[in-house]
């Protein structure tokens, strides 16, 4: 049986008849990618922390997508009045998820605000508003861009995500306003963009196969761009390896 990939969902606001209700969504982006990968994707919504041991139990590897930002207050910080898209029932979740998914070595994966959350989970923060703390432009794309890379990013020698796929200069693509700023415990930088905001991370825990990238794959690899395969790839090999051994 293929590794269960269970995918963080979004909450978005849809109709319903004659009403507007919540739903938690994951775009074909990232199922797709996780299925042309060899996985079998499920969608996750919150629960309680007493209840995230059982959704545990049901996967062999994660996957935290992107969306809005992650409430300041999680990180000791004040909100500015950049931050948007704020869902903390969303952010408390999928903080406890990064920590047990550590504490049981289940493979994880981070996309963008993913890449956030795991390094908020293990005790780092954030720069809230890359434009109006360190003038940076550039990472905040949007339409049909998405698809393309557009930004280059060097990826370290000697990192998980070298191993996947290939140290050095890399073009990616990236729609973010905010970006790390304090790593989290036992975390390490495994790539960064020419303007130096901190594009990937990785954990230095050798049994625990964690990589998290601020640019988006699962566009990417909509256009074929063989390095977003591996990386996926690479997830599903973690969580296969994952589940035999377990």
């Amino acid at each position: 049986m293929p590794p269960i990939i269970g995918i963080t969902g979004r909450p978005q606001d849809v109709p319903a008849v004659t009403l507007t209700i919540t739903a938690y969504l994951a775009a074909h982006t990232y199922t797709d990618s996780i299925r042309q990968a060899g996985g079998i994707p499920i969608i996750l919504v919150p629960v309680d922390e007493s209840e995230v041991d059982d959704v545990l139990d049901r996967v062999d590897g994660l996957l935290f997508t992107g969306g809005g930002d992650i409430s300041p207050k999680l990180y000791g910080a004040e909100p500015e009045d950049t931050v948007r898209g704020v869902n903390e029932h969303r952010d408390i979740f999928e903080l406890e998820l990064v920590k047990k998914a550590h504490a049981r070595k289940i493979p994880i994966m981070g996309i963008c605000r993913g890449l956030q959350v795991i390094n908020i989970a293990l005790g780092g923060t954030l720069i809230q508003d890359l434009p109006s703390h360190t003038g940076v432009h550039g990472h905040d794309i949007v339409g049909e861009g998405v698809y393309e890379p557009h930004l280059e990013a060097m990826v370290k020698e000697g990192t998980r995500i070298a191993e996947i796929i290939g140290p050095g200069k890399h073009c990616i693509n990236s729609i973010h306003h905010q970006a790390v700023d304090e790593l989290g415990e036992g975390l390490s930088i495994s790539a960064v963009a020419v303007d130096g905001t901190i594009e990937g991370i990785e954990h230095e825990d050798a049994e625990w196969p964690m990589i998290a990238v601020q640019w988006h794959p699962e566009f990417l690899g909509m256009r074929d761009n063989g390095d977003a395969h591996d990386l996926f790839k690479a997830l599903i090999e973690s969580a296969a390896k994952y589940r035999a051994d377990a």
